[in-house]
């Protein structure tokens, strides 16, 4: 099989640390936006939604929407294994060797991948939380903290 059997989705693939603060930063509006949408939604009224909807509440759906648009390639074991050869880097991976499909996501700090047999969706979806945890949350602390 072929580099050409691996499918790329999401939007963000940010190639340094500072660009994925960039664009973990350039998420805050929106993230903002959506919670008030869903709160209002849900009919919080102005007390409940100052109650409520706190500044964790906030960076929590920041969170949650740069990892949904991270960049990850989809294809089977073999172009991984390809791909892995050549990168250079750190990945971390999960999963069963003994399944042929796998997803991974490049991050500037390493990589994460995951293998998958069937459920393509929930695979991409861990992958993008792990690599939001292991990857870019402890990035972007050490930027604050530095």
């Amino acid at each position: 099989m072929s580099g050409d059997d691996v499918a790329a989705e999401g939007l963000l693939a940010p190639d340094t640390a500072a660009a994925a603060r960039e664009r973990h930063g350039a998420c805050g509006p929106a993230a903002a936006t959506v919670v008030r949408e869903v709160a209002r939604a849900m009919g919080f009224d102005r007390d409940a939604y100052r109650e409520r909807v706190t500044d964790e509440v906030v960076e929590t759906a920041r969170d949650a929407l740069f990892a949904s648009l991270l960049r990850v390639r989809v294809g089977p074991r073999s172009a991984y294994e390809a791909w892995r050869a050549a990168y250079d880097g750190e990945v971390a991976e999960t999963g069963s060797p003994d399944v042929d499909r796998v997803a991974w996501h490049v991050a500037p700090t390493g990589a994460v991948a995951t293998t998958f047999h069937a459920d393509r969706e929930a695979a991409v979806g861990t992958l993008r939380r792990q690599a939001f945890g292991r990857l870019y949350r402890p990035a972007f602390e050490e930027a604050t903290d530095g």
